[in-house]
């Protein structure tokens, strides 16, 4: 009498790592809109801690505008043209604080809705970069707050103290400006998360960006150009280095992502 087969743990494993949701698509648009009332209810109340911290947080965005006033002997004053100017800066700054206190429940709500329908091993991956990317924009706006803003805004202050010409900075003017460059940031600031997806899905491998860096630089370089906020060197330099540092931490998170896919590949019995 043949002995009986014993399981196959691999097989068991890719079973469990195929065992994606089995909702039904009324079940979808049912979680679907659980989850959007959920997120809508996370930025409302989001905004208005943010409408209570608003004017509280005012007092950090004008710093660096009144050191680079104070740095060239101008009045460190910023003003509003209209008269329901300020309290508009108040609530839009209100809601943009709102948002970005609600978006770890945002993302944690995305997660929730496409966690069921992905298998085990494209959760992992999902999972993997949620929390750097909230990471790397926050980094990157304060690498814009500390770093590019003051060196920014004593180049624009300097350039137009050189005539007859004074400043007078008006604070909505002021804060678009800072928006621009601070979101800006925080965006470039995801290159390391473009990169992982990319290696993820085999488009790019370590081998191929640091043979490439040459190519990289260049398109770098054309982009601290055209994405520095102002024509000075300093600021461009500022950029270019933080671009150079933000491939350099891509191209390793590329080499993990190849390794483990490698390391995966083996013991799944498979060569690449």
């Amino acid at each position: 009498m043949a002995a009986p087969a014993l399981p196959d743990p691999n097989s068991q494993q890719r079973a469990e790592e195929e065992a994606g949701g089995r909702m039904s698509f009324f079940e979808h648009l049912v979680d679907l809109r659980k989850r959007l009332v959920n997120s809508l209810l996370g930025i409302g109340i989001g905004m208005v801690a943010g409408l209570a911290v608003s004017p509280y947080f005012i007092d950090y965005i004008v710093k660096p505008m009144q050191a680079a006033l104070r740095a060239h002997q101008i009045d460190d004053k910023l003003y509003y043209t209209s008269p329901a100017g300020y309290v508009g800066l108040i609530i839009t700054l209100g809601l943009y604080l709102g948002i970005v206190i609600a978006m770890p429940w945002v993302l944690f709500q995305i997660w929730l809705f496409v966690a069921p329908g992905l298998y085990k091993r494209e959760r992992s991956a999902v999972a993997g970069f949620i929390i750097p990317s909230m990471f790397l924009f926050l980094s990157g706006i304060a690498f814009g707050y500390f770093i590019v803003l003051p060196t920014m805004l004593g180049f624009l202050i300097g350039m137009g103290t050189t005539g007859p010409v004074k400043p007078l900075i008006s604070i909505n003017e002021y804060f678009d400006l800072i928006l621009i460059v601070l979101v800006g940031l925080g965006i470039i600031f995801e290159l390391p998360v473009v990169i992982f997806i990319l290696s993820v899905f085999g488009i790019v491998t370590p081998k191929f960006l640091i043979k490439n860096f040459r190519y990289a630089m260049l398109i770098i370089t054309v982009l601290a150009a055209f994405a520095a906020p102002t024509p000075d060197a300093t600021t461009m330099l500022i950029f270019m280095a933080a671009l150079v540092l933000l491939y350099v931490i891509g191209i390793i998170v590329s080499y993990f992502v190849v390794r483990k896919k490698r390391a995966r590949a083996l013991a799944d019995g498979e060569v690449q």
